[in-house]
């Protein structure tokens, strides 16, 4: 009896680790969904908040995704408002390359 619950216990464990983990979910950034008032006035922010505490990056030096990462790392320290975080990252992407 002890045999066939060890043998049980040993089965489960192998199954479970042998299941392919659930996708990780790699959405692409939403659309711009600013007017393009909304787009001039993230140009503004991003060249006054941002441009206050270090040189402006290049809008096309960084994809959509990246510029995700670093909005959200950023935003915060610029204090923006969720608005405002949106119209700089539309305005960063809406810079063609």
């Amino acid at each position: 009896m002890k045999n066939i619950i060890a043998v049980a216990s040993f089965a489960a464990i192998l199954l479970v680790s042998c299941t392919s983990k659930a996708p990780v979910a790699t959405a692409a950034p939403a659309a711009s969904t600013s007017t393009p008032e909304q787009i001039a006035q993230g140009k503004t922010i991003f060249e006054n908040s941002c441009g206050r505490c270090h040189k402006l990056p290049d809008p096309t030096s960084h994809n959509s995704v990246q510029w995700v990462g670093i909005m959200n790392s950023m935003a915060p320290k610029a204090k923006l408002t969720d608005d405002q975080h949106q119209w700089v990252y539309d305005y960063i992407v809406s810079v063609k390359k």
